[in-house]
């Protein structure tokens, strides 16, 4: 068909409707929610595909999660990706007690980014992935801790990976209602510019972080439920967090005691698998693969 003819079919009113359409079109899909979960033991390849029937990403742990002494989600990347899920990638951080000293936490902070890095690459994830560093501890991150947290992330970026950070989206209230994760990006171009001075190179400003908030206490947060259209993470009351968590296991009670939908025994059970009593994390996050760790 000639162009000419092309554009006489479509009458300008016509035109500017379709315009019109693509441009909520396009608004609806930046605004795009997707739901996921997390949890310190694999699930087992058996569950992965009742768990895609609701999660689009699964948490992927690259070192022992907190508590355990092994990680038996090593070794399983290609199945929870052949099933369809995109990435959380996770790697346990160390506890305030463990650093003792800002000279100490930069060293720790540096080895544990190679440790990150090469665990990622053995697993297989793909270069410019982002790994998050889950910090347990909140309210205001004291110096040893920022030195460590801004180390790991600047060694995890230099080996061509992305860094992002797992930690408290709360108002700490035993410390002056400081939420950590406003505090660590607030503080996040210090270490930057120090270095600077001192003859480093360093160009950014800012580190390029990406936050995974943690809020469960209703509200915000809609406790344990697996809605179709979740939440924004900025809803979590941080508005520059990508990932929002919403709901843990076992319901902390002491935060998340007004939700009334977590099961008696105050565990989180996914759709399908509550007589295995499976119990998950459940996240929600501004892209299907937050972590962009697929690699088809």
């Amino acid at each position: 068909m000639h162009r000419e003819s092309v554009k006489s079919i479509f009458s300008s009113a016509a035109r500017a409707s379709c315009g019109a359409f693509l441009i909520v079109a396009l608004a609806l899909g930046q605004n795009s929610t997707y739901l996921g979960f997390d949890r310190n033991d694999y699930p087992g390849d058996a569950n992965l595909k009742t768990l895609r029937q609701t999660f689009s990403y699964a948490g992927y742990w690259l070192n022992n999660p907190p508590g355990e002494k092994t990680n038996s989600w090593r070794g399983h990347r290609d199945a929870v990706e052949s099933a369809g899920f995109g990435f959380l990638v996770l790697f346990n951080g160390q506890l305030y007690a463990e650093l003792k000293s800002v000279a100490n936490a930069t060293r720790v902070g540096k080895l544990d980014a190679q440790s990150a890095t090469a665990a990622a690459r053995r697993e297989g994830f793909p270069a410019k992935t982002i790994i998050f560093l889950d910090q347990e501890q909140g309210g205001r991150m004291l110096p040893a801790q920022k030195a460590y947290i801004y180390a790991w992330v600047d060694d995890v970026a230099a080996a061509g990976f992305r860094a992002g950070v797992y930690c408290s989206g709360q108002p700490a209230p035993d410390d002056q209602n400081v939420v950590t994760a406003e505090d660590i990006r607030a503080h996040a171009g210090d270490a930057v510019t120090a270095s600077a001075r001192e003859g480093a190179r360093a160009t950014q400003t800012q580190r390029d972080i990406t936050y995974w908030a943690i809020n469960d206490s209703c509200p915000p947060a809609p406790g344990c439920t697996f809605p179709g259209n979740p939440p924004k993470p900025a809803e979590s009351g941080v508005d520059f967090a990508e990932v929002w968590q919403f709901a843990q296991s076992p319901q902390r009670k002491d935060v998340a005691g007004r939700c009334t939908n977590y099961s008696a025994d105050g565990e989180c059970y996914p759709p399908g698998l509550e007589s295995q009593r499976l119990h998950v994390d459940v996240n929600t996050a501004t892209s299907a693969d937050p972590s962009h760790g697929r690699t088809h």
